[in-house]
C-alpha cells in the first residue's frame, strides 16, 4: 500500500542529505575499470568492491563465477563463445521478515570499452564538473548501480525492516549482446515478484525496450592505383551503392515492421544504421592505393513480438537482391556475419501493476507525473520477461554521450531517480511494523 506523507518525505530528505554520499558510491565504481572486451572482460576487481560493499550492509552476498553455474550452458539462451574465467555476478539478499513482495534490483557493471575516440577527461577518472559526473560507464550504469547500492545503505541507516525480500545483483556481460550474466542470476535462483532494471532511462518508467539485430558485411574488389586501361575504383562503388541501397531497407522496415502500441508515437521505431565502416589502417605509414575491402557494421533495431527468423529472412532477401541487381559490383560474393546473439525486443504491459506503482512514486519525488515509454535499445529485460515470467522494468537517471568519450551523468537525475526508487522499495516490499 502506499506510503505515509510522512514516512516518504523523511526518505527524500534522507537522499538529498545523503547526496554527497551517493556521488561517492557511483564515482567509486566508475574508478574501477570493467571494460566488456569480447570474448573477455574486465569485471573482476568491480565485482569484488560490489560484494564487499554489500557485505558491509549486512545483504546475504555471493560473489560467484559464471564457469561455475553448472545450470547455465544448458539454458536455451545460453550463448557460447566467451570467456567467464574472471567475470563473475554479484547476488545479494536483505531477508524480508514476511508478508511482502519481492523485488530485483539488477544492473550490469561492464561497460563498453573507453576506444579510441579522444577523451577530454580520465576515463576512469569519476571528474565531477557542475551537475555533470564524467567517467566510461557513468550512465551506462554505474549511475544506475550505484543507486541499488545507496538502497542497501540507506535501508540500515534508516532502521526499516522490509516484509518482501529486496534482491540487489550486479551482472557481468551485458555489453555486445552478452546476456549470460543475466541469464546466470535466473537459474541461480536470485528472482522475484518483480524487477527493476538500473538502465538510464532518463527518468522515464520503460516497461519495453526495442529488440537489435547486427551484422557485418565484407565487400571486396580490385584495387592498386596504376592500373592498365580504366583507372579503378576498388572497392568504393560497391561502398556506394550498398549505402544507397540501404536506406530502400530502411523504408521497407518503416512499412512492414508491426509497431507496438508504446512505440506508436515515434518517428521512426525501428531503425536503421551504420555503427563501422572502414577500408583499412590510416596514415602515412600505410601506402596510398584504392582500397580493396570494406567492412561495414550495419545495425537495425526491432520491435517487441517480432520473430527472428522473419526478420532474418527479410535481410537476407533484401541484401540478396540487392547483390544479384547490379553483380558488376560484387565480383567477389560478399560476405555477411552476425557477430552477437540475436536481441529480441519485449514488453509488459503498462497497466501492470509494477508499472502503475512505480509511477505513483515517481510522481511524489518528482513532482510531476511519471512518464511511460518504450525504450530505444535492446537490452537483457527480455530475460525477465520471456525466459522467467517476471514483471520487469527499466528506470534511471540521465546522461549523455553513452558508448562515446566524456561519457557523463546527470548528477540531479540521479539523485531524483534515487528518491523514487526508494520510495519504490518500501512500497512494494511493505515495511514491517
Amino acid at each position: 500500500m502506499p506510503l505515509d506523507a510522512t514516512l516518504r518525505n523523511r526518505l527524500s530528505s534522507y537522499v538529498d542529505s545523503h547526496r554527497d554520499r551517493l556521488v561517492k558510491i557511483i564515482r567509486d565504481l566508475v574508478r574501477i575499470p570493467s571494460e566488456n572486451m569480447p570474448p573477455i572482460g574486465n569485471e573482476e576487481a568491480c565485482q569484488q568492491h560490489v560484494a564487499e560493499f554489500l557485505k558491509a550492509q549486512g545483504l546475504d552476498t555471493e560473489l560467484y563465477y559464471l564457469c561455475d553455474v553448472p545450470e547455465l550452458e544448458g539454458d536455451p539462451l545460453f550463448y557460447p563463445g566467451r570467456d567467464y574465467s574472471n567475470r563473475p555476478n554479484v547476488g545479494a539478499r536483505l531477508q524480508g521478515v514476511g508478508g511482502g513482495r519481492s523485488l530485483v534490483l539488477s544492473g550490469h557493471v561492464d561497460t563498453v570499452p573507453r576506444g579510441t575516440q579522444p577523451w577530454t577527461r580520465d576515463p576512469f577518472g569519476g571528474e565531477v564538473e557542475g551537475d555533470r559526473l564524467y567517467g566510461r560507464g557513468s550512465n551506462d550504469m554505474k549511475g544506475g548501480v550505484g543507486t541499488n547500492l545507496f538502497m542497501a545503505e540507506a535501508l540500515r541507516d534508516l532502521g526499516i525492516k522490509l516484509k518482501g525480500d529486496l534482491i540487489i545483483e550486479t551482472v557481468a556481460d551485458e555489453e555486445f549482446g552478452g546476456v549470460n550474466g543475466t541469464i546466470a542470476g535466473r537459474v541461480k535462483g536470485y528472482n522475484g515478484d518483480a524487477a527493476i532494471i538500473a538502465e538510464p532511462s532518463f527518468l522515464r518508467i520503460c516497461p519495453a525496450h526495442r529488440g537489435g539485430r547486427t551484422v557485418q558485411i565484407t565487400l571486396s574488389s580490385a584495387g592498386g592505383v596504376l592500373p592498365e586501361g580504366k583507372f579503378p575504383t576498388g572497392v568504393i562503388d560497391p561502398i556506394r551503392y550498398f549505402l544507397v541501397k540501404m536506406q530502400d531497407f530502411a523504408e521497407q522496415r518503416k512499412r512492414n515492421a508491426p509497431v507496438h502500441e508504446i512505440y506508436a508515437g515515434s518517428e521512426d521505431p525501428v531503425p536503421v544504421s551504420i555503427t563501422k565502416l572502414t577500408t583499412g589502417p590510416w596514415g602515412t605509414k600505410e601506402p596510398i592505393t584504392i582500397p580493396e575491402t570494406c567492412q561495414i557494421e550495419m545495425y537495425w533495431q526491432l520491435m517487441p513480438g517480432e520473430n527472428q527468423d522473419d526478420v532474418e529472412r527479410e535481410f537476407h532477401e533484401w541484401f540478396g537482391g540487392i547483390v544479384k541487381a547490379s553483380p558488376e559490383f560484387f565480383p567477389t560474393k560478399p560476405k555477411a556475419e552476425f557477430p552477437i546473439r540475436w536481441l529480441p525486443g519485449s514488453a509488459i504491459s503498462r497497466t501492470a501493476p509494477l508499472v502503475g506503482e512505480l509511477a505513483e512514486c515517481v510522481q511524489n519525488a518528482l513532482g510531476e507525473p511519471a512518464v511511460i515509454q518504450g525504450f530505444e535499445a535492446p537490452c537483457d529485460m527480455y530475460v525477465f520477461h520471456q525466459a522467467f515470467k517476471t514483471p520487469a522494468v527499466l528506470w534511471g537517471p540521465r546522461g549523455g554521450n553513452t558508448h562515446a568519450a566524456d561519457e557523463y551523468l546527470e548528477i540531479s537525475s540521479v539523485v531524483a531517480a534515487t528518491k523514487a526508487q526508494l520510495e519504490f522499495v518500501c512500497q512494494w516490499c511493505g515495511i514491517a511494523s
